[in-house]
C-alpha cells in the first residue's frame, strides 16, 4: 500500500467515526466534557474545521485560512459555555464537512511523490508536524482521532449511551 492510500483511508475513517459521534450530540452539543467545563461537542466540531483549514490551507498551501474569523471561538484554552458565543450547529457542521471535502479533493489531485513537497508556510517551531504535505495530511487525520475522547466524555456527561465510534 502506498502512503497516500493510507493517508486517504485515515482521513476518510476519521471523518466517518468522529462525525457519527458529533451528529448524535446535536441536541446536547453544549454539554461540557467534564463537571468543571471543557470541550463541548460544538467547540470540538468548530475546532476540527478551524484547524483543518489552518493546517491545509494556510500552513501547507500558504493561502488564507477561510475560517480565520473563528480563531477566537474555536482555538485556544478558553472554551466558552455560552451558546450565544457560537455559530449554529448546522453552520459549523457544514463548514467542517466542507473543509474535509476540500482536503480530500486536494489529496486526490496528488501522486505519492507529491506528498514530500515542503509546506509553504509551516511554523518553524512545528516543522516536524507540518513541514511536508504528507505530514500535514496525516496530522489532520490524527487530530480528528485525538478529539474522540473529549466527544466520548461529553456524550457520557449528557447521559447518553456509548456510541460506536
Amino acid at each position: 500500500m502506498l502512503s497516500i492510500d493510507l493517508i486517504r483511508q485515515n482521513l476518510e475513517r476519521s471523518e466517518e467515526i468522529v462525525l457519527i459521534g458529533i451528529e448524535g450530540m446535536r441536541e446536547h452539543c453544549m454539554v461540557p466534557a467534564t463537571p468543571r467545563g471543557g470541550a463541548h461537542t460544538l467547540w470540538v466540531l468548530g475546532h476540527l474545521a478551524f484547524i483543518e483549514s489552518l493546517v491545509i490551507r494556510q500552513f501547507m498551501l500558504g493561502e488564507a485560512n477561510p475560517l480565520s474569523h473563528w480563531e477566537a471561538t474555536f482555538d485556544g484554552d478558553a472554551i466558552s459555555s455560552a451558546r450565544e458565543d457560537f455559530p449554529a450547529f448546522d453552520e459549523v457542521l457544514e463548514n467542517c464537512r466542507r473543509a474535509r471535502a476540500q482536503t480530500m479533493l486536494l489529496l486526490d489531485g496528488l501522486a505519492e511523490e507529491d506528498l514530500d513537497a515542503t509546506s509553504v508556510d509551516a511554523p518553524d517551531a512545528a516543522k516536524d508536524l507540518f513541514g511536508t504535505r504528507r505530514s500535514c495530511f496525516q496530522t489532520v487525520a490524527d487530530h480528528w482521532y485525538m478529539h474522540r475522547g473529549q466527544l466520548a466524555d461529553a456524550r457520557r456527561a449528557a447521559g447518553l449511551e456509548r456510541a460506536w465510534y
